[in-house]
Protein backbone atom coordinates (compact mmCIF):
# COMPACT_ATOMS: atom_id res chain seq x y z
CA UNK A 1 0.00 0.00 0.00
CA UNK A 2 1.44 3.16 -0.85
CA UNK A 3 -0.03 6.95 0.27
CA UNK A 4 -0.40 9.74 -2.66
CA UNK A 5 -1.16 13.11 -1.55
CA UNK A 6 -1.55 16.41 -3.28
CA UNK A 7 -1.42 19.90 -1.24
CA UNK A 8 -1.46 23.59 -2.60
CA UNK A 9 1.31 25.00 0.36
CA UNK A 10 -0.23 28.87 -0.74
CA UNK A 11 3.44 29.83 -0.62
CA UNK A 12 6.19 27.04 0.76
CA UNK A 13 7.97 29.58 2.89
CA UNK A 14 4.70 31.04 4.35
CA UNK A 15 3.56 27.14 4.69
CA UNK A 16 7.03 26.54 7.02
CA UNK A 17 5.98 29.41 8.93
CA UNK A 18 2.77 27.90 9.87
CA UNK A 19 3.98 23.94 10.83
CA UNK A 20 3.79 22.43 7.78
CA UNK A 21 6.82 20.44 8.83
CA UNK A 22 5.16 18.75 12.02
CA UNK A 23 2.44 17.44 9.19
CA UNK A 24 5.27 16.15 6.99
CA UNK A 25 6.42 14.30 9.92
CA UNK A 26 3.29 12.76 10.57
CA UNK A 27 1.57 11.86 6.98
CA UNK A 28 5.14 11.69 5.29
CA UNK A 29 3.28 10.03 2.21
CA UNK A 30 5.30 8.08 -0.59
CA UNK A 31 4.57 10.70 -2.93
CA UNK A 32 3.55 14.10 -2.69
CA UNK A 33 2.73 16.51 -5.19
CA UNK A 34 3.06 20.83 -4.16
CA UNK A 35 1.46 23.72 -6.21
CA UNK A 36 2.11 27.62 -5.46
CA UNK A 37 5.37 26.33 -4.31
CA UNK A 38 6.18 29.98 -5.11
CA UNK A 39 9.81 30.58 -3.98
CA UNK A 40 13.05 30.27 -5.97
CA UNK A 41 15.35 27.66 -5.91
CA UNK A 42 18.02 28.98 -3.14
CA UNK A 43 14.77 28.85 -1.16
CA UNK A 44 13.39 25.84 -1.92
CA UNK A 45 16.23 23.69 -1.67
CA UNK A 46 16.77 23.84 2.04
CA UNK A 47 13.03 23.49 2.68
CA UNK A 48 13.12 20.39 0.70
CA UNK A 49 16.31 19.08 2.66
CA UNK A 50 14.18 19.96 5.66
CA UNK A 51 11.20 17.64 4.61
CA UNK A 52 13.72 15.20 3.35
CA UNK A 53 14.48 15.12 7.40
CA UNK A 54 10.73 14.75 8.42
CA UNK A 55 10.49 11.80 6.75
CA UNK A 56 13.47 10.40 8.11
CA UNK A 57 12.12 11.19 11.54
CA UNK A 58 8.88 9.33 10.35
CA UNK A 59 10.70 6.67 9.63
CA UNK A 60 10.12 6.40 5.48
CA UNK A 61 13.82 7.04 4.57
CA UNK A 62 16.67 6.00 6.12
CA UNK A 63 18.82 9.03 5.06
CA UNK A 64 17.63 12.74 4.35
CA UNK A 65 19.73 11.71 0.77
CA UNK A 66 17.49 9.20 0.38
CA UNK A 67 14.31 11.35 -0.50
CA UNK A 68 14.44 12.20 -3.98
CA UNK A 69 13.03 15.52 -5.30
CA UNK A 70 12.14 17.71 -8.25
CA UNK A 71 10.30 20.71 -8.82
CA UNK A 72 10.27 23.61 -11.61
CA UNK A 73 9.90 27.19 -10.66
CA UNK A 74 7.88 29.95 -12.20
CA UNK A 75 9.65 32.13 -15.07
CA UNK A 76 7.38 34.79 -13.65
CA UNK A 77 8.68 35.43 -10.22
CA UNK A 78 6.34 35.04 -7.19
CA UNK A 79 3.63 32.85 -9.44
CA UNK A 80 2.93 29.26 -9.48
CA UNK A 81 5.80 26.76 -8.89
CA UNK A 82 5.03 22.99 -8.53
CA UNK A 83 7.03 20.35 -6.70
CA UNK A 84 7.40 16.61 -6.27
CA UNK A 85 8.74 14.45 -2.77
CA UNK A 86 8.88 10.53 -3.13
CA UNK A 87 10.42 7.80 -1.66
CA UNK A 88 9.67 5.26 -4.22
CA UNK A 89 12.58 4.64 -6.87
CA UNK A 90 12.63 7.14 -9.92
CA UNK A 91 13.20 5.88 -13.36
CA UNK A 92 12.54 9.34 -15.43
CA UNK A 93 11.79 13.37 -14.42
CA UNK A 94 10.38 15.60 -17.16
CA UNK A 95 9.79 19.23 -16.77
CA UNK A 96 7.31 21.38 -18.41
CA UNK A 97 3.57 20.38 -20.31
CA UNK A 98 4.97 19.85 -24.18
CA UNK A 99 3.52 22.61 -25.99
CA UNK A 100 3.29 25.38 -24.07
CA UNK A 101 6.82 27.89 -23.97
CA UNK A 102 5.63 30.66 -22.19
CA UNK A 103 6.44 31.96 -19.13
CA UNK A 104 3.16 31.96 -17.55
CA UNK A 105 3.08 28.44 -18.16
CA UNK A 106 6.12 27.41 -16.35
CA UNK A 107 5.86 25.97 -12.63
CA UNK A 108 2.75 24.50 -13.30
CA UNK A 109 3.88 20.66 -14.45
CA UNK A 110 6.11 18.36 -13.80
CA UNK A 111 6.19 14.03 -14.75
CA UNK A 112 7.73 11.36 -12.66
CA UNK A 113 8.25 7.58 -12.90
CA UNK A 114 8.34 5.82 -10.41
CA UNK A 115 8.94 2.20 -9.16
CA UNK A 116 7.02 0.92 -6.45
CA UNK A 117 8.32 -2.06 -3.88
CA UNK A 118 6.58 -4.66 -6.06
CA UNK A 119 7.43 -3.39 -9.19
CA UNK A 120 4.77 -1.67 -9.95
CA UNK A 121 5.84 0.95 -12.96
CA UNK A 122 3.73 4.57 -12.15
CA UNK A 123 3.44 8.12 -14.00
CA UNK A 124 2.89 10.85 -11.37
CA UNK A 125 1.97 14.05 -12.66
CA UNK A 126 1.79 17.36 -10.26
CA UNK A 127 -0.27 20.07 -12.25
CA UNK A 128 -1.50 23.73 -11.31
CA UNK A 129 -3.86 24.91 -13.58
CA UNK A 130 -4.33 28.33 -13.94
CA UNK A 131 -6.57 29.97 -11.77
CA UNK A 132 -8.43 32.00 -14.83
CA UNK A 133 -10.17 35.28 -14.12
CA UNK A 134 -13.56 36.10 -16.22
CA UNK A 135 -13.03 39.61 -15.38
CA UNK A 136 -9.61 39.31 -17.48
CA UNK A 137 -9.77 38.25 -20.92
CA UNK A 138 -5.89 37.26 -21.16
CA UNK A 139 -6.04 35.20 -17.97
CA UNK A 140 -8.99 33.18 -19.56
CA UNK A 141 -7.28 32.47 -22.93
CA UNK A 142 -4.08 30.96 -20.81
CA UNK A 143 -6.06 29.01 -19.21
CA UNK A 144 -8.15 27.48 -21.53
CA UNK A 145 -4.61 27.23 -23.79
CA UNK A 146 -3.38 25.34 -20.83
CA UNK A 147 -6.20 23.06 -21.22
CA UNK A 148 -5.99 22.27 -24.41
CA UNK A 149 -2.59 21.43 -24.82
CA UNK A 150 -3.28 19.03 -21.11
CA UNK A 151 -5.58 17.34 -23.62
CA UNK A 152 -2.96 16.23 -26.14
CA UNK A 153 -0.67 14.87 -23.28
CA UNK A 154 -3.18 12.85 -21.09
CA UNK A 155 -4.10 11.30 -24.58
CA UNK A 156 -0.58 10.13 -24.83
CA UNK A 157 -0.85 8.78 -21.03
CA UNK A 158 -3.81 7.29 -21.84
CA UNK A 159 -2.34 5.03 -24.62
CA UNK A 160 0.50 4.00 -23.07
CA UNK A 161 -1.37 2.39 -19.70
CA UNK A 162 -3.86 1.09 -22.21
CA UNK A 163 -1.14 -0.82 -23.94
CA UNK A 164 0.25 -2.63 -20.71
CA UNK A 165 2.66 0.45 -19.77
CA UNK A 166 2.87 2.49 -16.99
CA UNK A 167 -0.50 3.31 -15.35
CA UNK A 168 -0.41 7.23 -14.63
CA UNK A 169 -2.12 9.37 -11.98
CA UNK A 170 -2.49 13.39 -12.30
CA UNK A 171 -2.46 15.04 -9.18
CA UNK A 172 -2.86 18.67 -8.37
CA UNK A 173 -4.83 21.79 -7.95
CA UNK A 174 -7.12 22.20 -11.35
CA UNK A 175 -8.61 25.07 -10.59
CA UNK A 176 -12.25 23.76 -11.43
CA UNK A 177 -15.16 22.58 -9.43
CA UNK A 178 -16.41 19.98 -11.90
CA UNK A 179 -19.96 19.55 -10.78
CA UNK A 180 -22.58 20.84 -7.95
CA UNK A 181 -21.66 18.25 -5.72
CA UNK A 182 -17.94 19.86 -5.57
CA UNK A 183 -18.87 23.56 -4.56
CA UNK A 184 -20.89 25.29 -1.59
CA UNK A 185 -22.67 27.17 -3.69
CA UNK A 186 -23.14 26.67 -7.23
CA UNK A 187 -25.93 29.19 -8.13
CA UNK A 188 -23.44 31.81 -7.00
CA UNK A 189 -20.46 30.70 -9.05
CA UNK A 190 -22.05 29.67 -12.41
CA UNK A 191 -20.51 32.89 -13.98
CA UNK A 192 -16.98 32.73 -11.70
CA UNK A 193 -13.82 31.43 -13.22
CA UNK A 194 -13.55 27.66 -11.72
CA UNK A 195 -17.32 26.52 -12.63
CA UNK A 196 -17.99 27.75 -15.57
CA UNK A 197 -19.76 25.37 -18.00
CA UNK A 198 -16.51 26.10 -20.51
CA UNK A 199 -14.48 24.79 -17.94
CA UNK A 200 -16.36 21.98 -16.22
CA UNK A 201 -16.84 20.48 -20.02
CA UNK A 202 -12.77 19.49 -19.97
CA UNK A 203 -13.10 17.83 -16.57
CA UNK A 204 -15.68 15.79 -18.53
CA UNK A 205 -13.64 14.85 -21.16
CA UNK A 206 -10.76 14.05 -19.03
CA UNK A 207 -13.28 11.34 -17.54
CA UNK A 208 -15.50 10.67 -20.63
CA UNK A 209 -13.07 9.92 -23.40
CA UNK A 210 -9.59 9.81 -21.86
CA UNK A 211 -11.55 6.91 -19.68
CA UNK A 212 -9.57 8.72 -16.50
CA UNK A 213 -11.42 8.50 -13.21
CA UNK A 214 -12.08 10.77 -10.57
CA UNK A 215 -10.31 8.58 -7.32
CA UNK A 216 -11.96 10.29 -4.44
CA UNK A 217 -15.23 10.87 -6.04
CA UNK A 218 -15.28 7.02 -7.14
CA UNK A 219 -14.54 6.15 -3.12
CA UNK A 220 -16.27 8.64 -1.67
CA UNK A 221 -19.71 8.49 -3.91
CA UNK A 222 -22.03 10.94 -5.00
CA UNK A 223 -22.25 13.37 -1.74
CA UNK A 224 -21.86 16.84 -1.17
CA UNK A 225 -18.00 17.38 -1.11
CA UNK A 226 -15.74 17.10 0.48
CA UNK A 227 -14.40 20.35 -0.25
CA UNK A 228 -10.40 21.12 -0.62
CA UNK A 229 -10.09 25.12 -0.45
CA UNK A 230 -12.28 27.30 1.28
CA UNK A 231 -11.72 31.32 0.58
CA UNK A 232 -9.67 33.26 3.27
CA UNK A 233 -12.47 35.72 3.47
CA UNK A 234 -15.38 35.67 6.07
CA UNK A 235 -16.48 32.23 7.92
CA UNK A 236 -15.84 30.26 4.54
CA UNK A 237 -13.42 28.03 6.14
CA UNK A 238 -15.79 27.95 9.63
CA UNK A 239 -18.61 27.39 7.59
CA UNK A 240 -17.09 24.85 5.17
CA UNK A 241 -18.55 27.22 2.56
CA UNK A 242 -15.84 25.35 0.19
CA UNK A 243 -15.01 24.34 -3.66
CA UNK A 244 -13.03 20.75 -4.52
CA UNK A 245 -10.46 21.59 -6.66
CA UNK A 246 -7.58 19.60 -5.69
CA UNK A 247 -8.20 15.75 -7.52
CA UNK A 248 -6.22 12.71 -8.21
CA UNK A 249 -7.36 11.89 -11.48
CA UNK A 250 -6.13 8.07 -12.11
CA UNK A 251 -5.91 5.52 -15.32
CA UNK A 252 -8.84 3.09 -14.67
CA UNK A 253 -5.99 0.14 -13.87
CA UNK A 254 -4.55 2.34 -11.00
CA UNK A 255 -7.52 4.06 -10.08
CA UNK A 256 -8.89 0.43 -9.31
CA UNK A 257 -6.44 -0.37 -6.98
CA UNK A 258 -7.78 2.65 -4.35
CA UNK A 259 -8.46 2.02 -1.31
CA UNK A 260 -9.15 4.98 0.47
CA UNK A 261 -9.13 8.80 0.69
CA UNK A 262 -8.79 11.43 3.10
CA UNK A 263 -8.78 15.31 2.91
CA UNK A 264 -6.99 16.86 5.84
CA UNK A 265 -8.80 19.62 6.69
CA UNK A 266 -7.18 21.38 9.91
CA UNK A 267 -9.02 21.22 13.28
CA UNK A 268 -9.37 24.85 12.87
CA UNK A 269 -8.57 28.18 10.57
CA UNK A 270 -5.88 29.73 13.15
CA UNK A 271 -3.86 25.95 12.67
CA UNK A 272 -3.97 26.07 8.87
CA UNK A 273 -0.94 26.22 6.30
CA UNK A 274 -2.68 27.03 3.43
CA UNK A 275 -6.11 28.19 2.29
CA UNK A 276 -6.07 24.37 0.66
CA UNK A 277 -6.40 20.91 2.34
CA UNK A 278 -3.88 18.30 1.68
CA UNK A 279 -5.62 14.83 -0.47
CA UNK A 280 -4.32 11.77 0.31
CA UNK A 281 -5.12 8.31 -1.33
CA UNK A 282 -3.89 4.74 -0.70
CA UNK A 283 -3.43 2.47 -3.35
CA UNK A 284 -2.47 -0.75 -3.05
CA UNK A 285 -0.26 -1.49 -5.71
Amino acid sequence: MITIATSNLNGIRAAKRKGVDAWVAKRAPEVWCMQEVRAPQSEIDPIFDAFAGDYAQAGKCDEPGDLSRMNEVCRIKGRAGVGLVTTLPVMARRYGLPGLTEDVDSGRWIETDVRTPQGYGLTVVCVYVHAGNTDDEVKMTQKYRFLDTMLERLAQLRDEAARGGRQCVLCGDFNIAHTELDIARPKENRDHAGFLPQERAYVDKWLGELEFVDVMRSLAGDIQGPYTWWSQRGKAFDNNVGWRIDYQFATPELAETARGFEIDRAPSYAERWSDHAPLLVQYDV
